[in-house]
């Protein structure tokens, strides 16, 4: 399928009007557009988006959009997803100030944002099932894991240190793994 500025523009317009929850839901919402539909981009390269937009200060499905626009169509891409992205936010909330002290007390609106509310934590789970299936590989990442998850439910250090804890570690165990992978071929040279 064609990358345009406006096929970009409206894919990511339309993962935007379904992104109630926050950040944490666009995974599944990006992996069904972009992955299974229009295969711009593996599920391997969205996930490195996500993990980076979620690494970095500032709204996650922002980031991410910024990111995956720029991989599509370069900086015309970034502005397309970001405009993309934002837009439906952005027009809800002028239309929700303005009537929202006539509706939020209606039980009909009670009901809609338990509905949501239900289908929010639908997305989160299949965000952290994807983002399962592709970082949890080996017993070390199992250990950090399991490590951050305790920490985070003990609230012992901010969550956003537990991300660059998170983080530090990852680049700690690559540099060994790197060591063990060059020594390997050293070993295997030496044998020839």
């Amino acid at each position: 399928m064609e990358k345009s500025f406006y096929s970009i523009f409206k894919t990511f317009f339309k993962v935007g009007t379904l992104l109630l929850g926050g950040g944490y839901v666009i995974l599944p919402l990006l992996t069904s557009e972009l992955v299974d539909k229009k295969h711009w981009i593996t599920s391997d390269e969205l996930c490195e988006f996500y993990a980076l937009g979620a690494s970095l200060p500032g709204i996650i499905a922002a980031n991410t959009a910024i990111f995956t626009g720029r991989k599509l169509l370069g900086r015309k891409g970034a502005i397309a997803a970001i405009i993309g992205i934002v837009m439906p936010a952005f027009l809800a909330i002028v239309l929700l100030a303005s009537i929202l002290s006539e509706i939020v007390n209606k039980p009909t609106v009670q009901h809609i944002f338990w509905g949501v509310g239900i289908g929010v934590i639908v997305l989160l789970f299949l965000a952290v099932k994807e983002m399962w299936k592709k970082c949890v590989v080996d017993k070390f990442s199992v250990v950090v894991y399991a490590i951050c998850l305790i920490l985070a439910f003990l609230r012992l250090i901010p969550l956003s240190l537990i991300v660059i804890l998170a983080l530090i570690s990852g680049i700690i165990f690559q540099r060994f793994e790197d060591k063990k992978n060059a020594q390997k071929i050293a070993q295997q040279k030496g044998e020839e």
